[in-house]
């Protein structure tokens, strides 16, 4: 179900990821970004499975104003098993070359890098997003831990008609606690960047499309987008981010 469109090509839909790719025609994006739950955080099995991701991900006394979310609870089988699905359906819906950016922490990165092949796409490397050391969390007698990643991959052999080389990295700092819509959000940096994956004037599929900044930064860089978001309050919330990023006139086109 679509509960938002708009002129410049965004739309988000209501529904849970599988069943809404198979309702997608084949060969239809340019490119897919994935920040699905990580099923990640916690020493123990109990802390993943029975800890409210609103306390998991949030280690300070502050509280995101966004809700928490769910889907957040596999074990690493299970969280292989789930992801080898939707981007195996994924990739029936990608054009031919087109790039998968995939979001991780340290913990699932083994396991998104098996889901990524199993699903049959190309994995083709690595982008490590690195945190100030003041927005990230230390590890006594070790080291901080201040990088997620994203793992990037294509749809059979690369295009030939998008050219561009992308950097490899990224530097940014997360929102502030206090500041964020979704718990997990990612900063606008990050996103302006993954959505170069796809070529100007193509088309991003968000999967997991939480509070919109994927969508938004779509919208700014050119490119049309359409989003995925099987939370009902999640979808408000994206739905009234982008509003608001229209109203404010923020769609400031990026060369890729």
């Amino acid at each position: 179900m679509s509960v938002y469109h708009d002129a410049d090509g965004v739309t988000l839909h209501l529904g849970e990821v599988l069943a809404t790719l198979r309702t997608m025609p084949a060969a239809s994006v340019d490119a897919v970004i994935a920040d699905p739950p990580y099923s990640s955080g916690g020493a123990f099995r109990g802390d993943r499975t029975f800890q409210p991701s609103d306390r998991k991900y949030v280690s300070t006394g502050a509280r995101p104003a966004g809700p928490a979310f769910g889907g957040d609870n596999r074990d690493q089988r299970s969280y292989l098993a789930w992801c080898a699905l939707w981007l195996a359906e994924a990739l029936r819906v990608a054009k031919p070359g087109a790039l998968l950016v995939m979001w991780s922490d340290w913990r699932q990165l083994p396991t998104a890098s098996d889901a990524v092949q199993a699903g049959g796409w190309v994995w083709r490397g690595i982008i490590p997003w690195t945190k100030p050391q003041h927005r990230s969390r230390p590890v006594r007698g070790g080291f901080w831990n201040q990088t997620e990643f994203a793992l990037w991959a294509s749809a059979g052999p690369m295009r030939k008609d998008y050219t561009a080389c992308l950097p490899g990295t990224v530097h940014a700092a997360a929102p502030g606690v206090a500041d964020r819509v979704h718990i997990t959000e990612k900063p606008a940096k990050v996103a302006d960047l993954a959505v170069l994956a796809a070529p100007p004037g193509g088309t991003v599929l968000d999967l997991f499309t939480g509070s919109g900044t994927f969508l938004a930064a779509a919208r700014r860089a050119g490119r049309t987008a359409i989003g995925i978001e099987h939370d009902p309050a999640h979808c408000a919330v994206a739905v009234t981010q982008l509003a608001r990023a229209d109203r404010q006139g923020t769609q400031t086109r990026l060369d890729a």
